[in-house]
């Protein structure tokens, strides 16, 4: 039996190999489709989420109720709650919009010089030759270096707060940006020159597209970096700012205060976050990436 045969065979006895010259028929027979596994019932993911921290949270309540750890130490998470709603009382929304603000001005502006300058050392050899040396060695200076040498230039006012979270966010959205342009696929390049697009059309259809992901990942870290170095500018000079309640926190002895702005920071970064992540999967909607079958 020729080799055509058997594979005739093994799709049923009704379909019969073809007369020799003819050309061979269409698969007749359908192949099989197996159903999707169905997916397990799971909890949302925030809800997820939500079990550890809930998890430690309880963990605490008990240690501390139970004599393990020192309430003057470590307040149990009610109490926190309880000074979370006394500072409410005394004007914690300002400490908190203060913050906010600070943040939200230092990380626009450093994002904005990061990523002119990132694209320019990506996209022109001269300039990465002159300018990333440097960027790089400044980028190895810790946040505290800054704040002497910007209180001498700027003095004590809101100026060299901001120019510090500027410096925080610049660093990360920089690389983001440098690395994404210059990690883009050579081939894609070539094909935009054979089709004779600008440099303009190189840069919006080719160049942007295939660099966002890096970049969009450097804004996210720009942005959570620009929280920590506004703790630092608050805990210098400021006389309101969540970095400012730490510092009374650590003054009056109060660990309930300081934990409660611990607090406070942590859902303010999650929260901004999550809105540059909700921004990034709204803006890479076309790309086609993995995703583990648990998560989809």
């Amino acid at each position: 039996m020729s080799d055509q045969a058997a594979i005739y065979l093994g799709q049923g006895a009704a379909h019969a190999p073809p007369a020799a010259g003819a050309e061979p028929p269409a698969l007749r027979t359908p192949i099989a489709v197996l159903p999707a596994p169905a997916h397990r019932r799971q909890l949302p993911r925030w809800l997820l989420g939500l079990l550890l921290p809930a998890a430690l949270l309880a963990a605490a309540e008990l240690a501390v109720r139970s004599g393990t750890l020192a309430p003057n130490l470590l307040p149990p998470p009610s109490a926190i709650l309880e000074t979370i709603a006394e500072l409410a009382q005394r004007g914690l929304a300002t400490h908190v919009a203060a913050s906010t603000l600070r943040v939200a001005v230092g990380f626009t502006a450093g994002a904005l010089a990061a990523i002119l300058l990132g694209a320019a050392t990506a996209l022109h050899r001269p300039a990465h030759a002159i300018f990333d040396p440097t960027v790089q060695a400044l980028r190895a200076i810790p946040s505290l270096a800054w704040v002497p040498l910007l209180l001498l230039w700027l003095g004590i006012d809101e100026a060299p707060k901001l120019v510090l979270i500027a410096i925080g966010a610049f660093f990360p959205v920089y690389m983001g940006v440098s690395a994404g342009i210059r990690g883009v696929d050579r081939k894609l390049v070539e094909v935009a020159r054979l089709y004779r697009l600008t440099a303009a059309q190189q840069a919006r259809q080719v160049l942007l597209p295939a660099a966002l992901p890096s970049i969009l990942t450097g804004l996210r870290n720009g942005l959570g970096l620009a929280w920590m170095f506004m703790v630092a500018a608050e805990l210098i000079a400021a006389s309101k700012g969540l970095g400012y309640l730490l510092s009374d926190g650590r003054e009056t002895s109060r660990a309930d205060i300081v934990l409660a702005t611990i607090l406070l920071l942590a859902v303010l970064g999650k929260a901004s976050d999550s809105l540059m992540l909700r921004l990034e999967q709204r803006l890479l909607a076309w790309r086609d990436s993995f995703e583990s079958p648990d998560h989809a």
